[in-house]
């Protein structure tokens, strides 16, 4: 499996090879324009709309184009190759059902701000509003979910809307940017000139913070007796790790990351204290509901960070850093907003950074709490654990591989059993909590890290939204490495209906589900089942040593819970503690 992509050395001769004005379609605008763009994988499914589109691909090999599916494999795959590259990923579908299949991958990456340029196919110009055959709407249909929209009414402009639409994808707060195209603009043929400058009124993100908000904050943590750092996706998505780990190091605060922020900061070091929330740790939410100083670094102060939001950190003065302005005040109040790059924010904090001074006794109750009350679980050698499946998984992948989940309780066994060191090196639908994304999304990863060991790590629940992608995975070689973690049930809910609904169980039993082993082997993909701890690691290793991709079915425990767990409508600060009670 090998990509190939356009070095900014060939993008400069690109331009000069295409600076002599020339007349092709507006299809060949759209593949030379994604070269000028960087484009190394497209993702798509091809249809009537698009297939003068399709016709200009034929024999092009600059980039290359997988074939899902699915569209809405497309656009997890897309996704994937955005979150774990740091790249703008790229989509294409046709008009009708091929975009509106689109719609659930568009909120996903909108939710948690991926930088996705998605292209759909529309019928010509001269029927759109007639109803016509595999129409839809698309731009209107999915304006609440996207950062802008454009609808291309003549080939001449498709150079200047695709270059736009990998700045504002990629650019302030990232997300998905949609490019709707009539049939009858990609045939038009005109001169074709390519872009390289923007200029776009009215756009312009804050990067650099105001110096004094800035100090504000230094003074503040001076002066603080319990600081407390939370750090979420905005530290990966501005490549601020590095200034992250430089900041806590200097400053001595400890740190909790959220689901999307895992990564951002090492789980190894002594200050970082597991994920905060309905499912963090007992440390990050005692430690917030205590702390004297909240600095949000990078995180929106979602509702499964926060559950009831009176109640949360009420002893806290609260710093907020973030690039979109709105997300500032939005949930909880803020004493400090600080607008601007999550990068430029810390990199302007640690040139005058100092030691959290007053804060000795509050690290060193810190490390108490860490101490007394990790997480742990009840182990069996009777029966399998997931936990023990996904420590295992961290284990023999030596905490290096890139790891997507699906959504549910694996999705937080997962974020709480396998520790990770590295940005971009988690991949998991975290605002929309999107079943069916784990699996292609791998896809995604692992065409953009051709080199890194990817493990999906799936429900068997989210496992069947997309379980036709191990079609591509055969066909193309894709190693993905994937983990079944089967518990006959739709585990989250189950978990939600003992504990809150008073186990009255509703229509959650997936008992007859298909073989997973014969299924992935009719796919033609290696496939093997585990139900003890030692056919799962033999059956695991076996895995990871196959160079092509394969399928690991572990059954476990239908009764197994995630904790520590919030219920809806307490603070953070009341946990249920599960086992570890």
């Amino acid at each position: 499996m090998s990509t190939q992509g356009v070095t900014s050395k060939s993008k400069e001769e690109l331009i000069e090879k295409w600076s002599k004005p020339e007349v092709i379609s507006g299809s060949e605008m759209l593949l030379r324009s994604l070269l000028l763009e960087g484009a190394e994988c497209v993702f798509g499914y091809p249809g009537g709309a698009v297939l003068f589109i399709y016709d200009a691909m034929h024999g092009f090999t600059d980039f290359q184009h997988l074939l899902t599916r699915h569209e809405q494999g497309a656009i997890h795959a897309a996704d994937g190759y955005a979150r774990s590259t740091g790249k703008v990923g790229v989509c294409i579908a046709t008009s009708g059902p091929g975009a509106t299949n689109l719609v659930t991958g568009i909120a996903t990456a909108f939710m948690d701000s991926v930088p996705l340029v998605v292209i759909t196919g529309n019928v010509a110009t001269s029927f759109i509003g007639t109803d016509a055959f595999q129409e839809a709407d698309i731009v209107g249909i999915t304006m609440p979910i996207t950062k802008h929209s454009y609808l291309v009414r003549k080939a001449e402009d498709l150079p200047r809307v695709i270059h736009e639409a990998f700045h504002i994808a990629n650019s302030g707060r990232k997300g998905p940017v949609l490019i709707d195209i009539p049939k009858d603009v990609s045939a038009e043929k005109t001169l074709f000139q390519p872009v390289s400058h923007v200029s776009l009124r009215g756009y312009n993100p804050t990067v650099q913070p105001n110096k004094m908000q800035v100090d504000k904050m230094l003074r503040a943590i001076e002066q603080a007796e319990r600081p407390v750092i939370l750090a979420g996706g905005g530290v990966i998505y501005s490549g601020a790790h590095e200034e992250l780990f430089e900041f806590v190091t200097k400053t001595g605060i400890p740190t909790t990351t959220t689901l999307l922020g895992l990564g951002g900061f090492p789980s190894g070091n002594g200050l970082h204290m597991g994920m905060p929330g309905m499912h963090g740790t007992y440390t990050a939410n005692t430690a917030i509901q205590s702390a004297d100083l909240l600095i949000n670094i990078g995180a929106r102060f979602d509702d499964r960070v926060t559950m009831k939001l009176k109640g949360f950190a009420p002893l806290a003065k609260v710093v907020h850093i973030d690039i979109d302005p709105a997300e500032i005040g939005k949930n909880v109040p803020t004493d400090i907003p600080i607008v601007g790059d999550v990068r430029a924010v810390l990199q302007l904090a640690n040139a005058s950074a100092n030691r959290a001074g007053k804060a000795d006794a509050w690290r060193a109750q810190v490390s108490e709490w860490k101490a007394a009350k990790p997480n742990k679980y009840k182990d069996s050698d009777v029966v399998l654990k997931p936990q023990w499946v996904v420590s295992m998984i961290h284990e023999t992948t030596k905490g290096d591989a890139i790891v997507t989940t699906d959504v549910g309780q694996h999705q937080m066994w997962a974020a709480q059993y396998y520790p990770l060191n590295k940005p971009r090196s988690w991949v998991t639908s975290g605002g929309l909590g999107t079943m069916g994304f784990g699996f292609p999304s791998a896809i995604g990863a692992q065409m953009g890290n051709p080199d890194r060991v990817v493990v999906s790590i799936n429900g068997d629940g989210g496992m069947q939204m997309c379980a036709q992608e191990l079609a591509i995975c055969a066909i193309n070689n894709i190693p993905v490495k994937v983990a079944i973690i089967n518990n006959q049930v739709l585990g989250m809910v189950r978990q939600w209906q003992e504990i809150i609904y008073d186990n009255r169980y509703s229509h959650i039993d997936l008992a007859g589900s298909p073989d997973f082993v014969k299924l992935s082997e009719a796919y033609g993909v290696k496939a093997f089942r585990a139900s003890n701890k030692e056919e799962a690691r033999s059956a695991w290793l076996e895995a990871l040593a196959h160079p092509g991709p394969a399928v690991v079915e572990f059954v476990v425990r239908k009764e197994e819970n995630v904790f520590p767990m919030v219920t809806q409508g307490s603070t953070i600060g009341e946990m249920l503690m599960g086992d570890s009670e």
